[in-house]
């Protein structure tokens, strides 16, 4: 190892590269903690009424179901919905964000599944304004509080990562979008939380691939039909006793 590349290792403000990732990397850990008051922990997104109808009775069935339905879905909607608001939260484009968002609603065909990202995507928006506020998010939160539509999860998020490389943003929200139903599962199903991180760890194997096959999609070409998810998620609307919101 040569002397500056020593002195660089062991003063990292000395390296350009590690500088430029420590700018943005602690405030997307924080805001993909589980502990950040997004209500996340209270919706299932349609799991629960699935495995109330037998659809998941072990761990390798939920392993199985994400890999099938839940990551293509992921890849195909989310994923370019929050490359789109990524790319226009950049440039400072409100009206490119506000399009963006009624797709991302119109994509929702469940009214729990819509109300749900448009519940915790407006509760992160408000913890945001108050611990990381910039330009493009205030003015995005105002136009939130003039019209309940506004305010999906997948747009607030984009508007949050936006001080980060785009890979890094995606690989985040694929992340945090798996955790939080592996975090749910044992609520619903027989499992306990360390089979829960097992199907989480198998599943975050597929990010970079998805990740890379999400960056091809054009915004005109996002979406998904699958719909056993909306299915369950309508069954869950209408279930007379139920553990989560969704």
């Amino acid at each position: 190892m040569s002397v500056e590349n020593s002195i660089h290792r062991e003063n990292p403000a000395l390296d350009p590269d590690r500088a430029e990732v420590t700018a943005w990397l602690p405030a997307i850990l924080q805001i993909s903690d589980s502990a950040f008051p997004t209500g996340g922990y209270a919706h299932s997104l349609g799991f629960e009424s699935l495995a109330a109808s037998g659809h998941l009775p072990n761990e390798a069935a939920l392993l199985n179901f994400l890999r099938s339905h839940t990551i293509p879905a992921i890849t195909h909607t989310d994923l370019p919905l929050v490359r789109a608001a990524h790319a226009a939260a950049r440039n400072q484009n409100l009206p490119a964000l506000l399009e963006i968002d009624a797709l991302a609603g119109a994509m929702k065909l469940t009214y729990e599944l819509r109300t749900a990202s448009l519940r915790t995507g407006r509760q992160r928006l408000a913890a945001l304004k108050h611990v990381c506020p910039d330009q493009v998010l205030l003015t995005f939160e105002q136009a939130c509080r003039s019209d309940p539509r506004i305010g999906h999860h997948t747009v607030v998020w984009g508007i949050a990562c936006s001080a980060a490389p785009i890979h890094a943003a995606l690989t985040a929200w694929f992340c945090q979008s798996l955790a939080g139903i592996c975090l749910a599962a044992p609520k619903f199903m027989r499992l306990g939380q360390e089979g829960a991180q097992r199907v989480l760890a198998a599943c975050l194997t597929s990010a970079a691939a998805s990740i890379d096959h999400a960056m091809t999609i054009a915004l005109d070409d996002a979406g998904w039909f699958d719909p056993v998810l909306d299915l369950a998620s309508m069954q869950h609307e209408i279930a007379d006793g139920r553990l989560f919101i969704s």
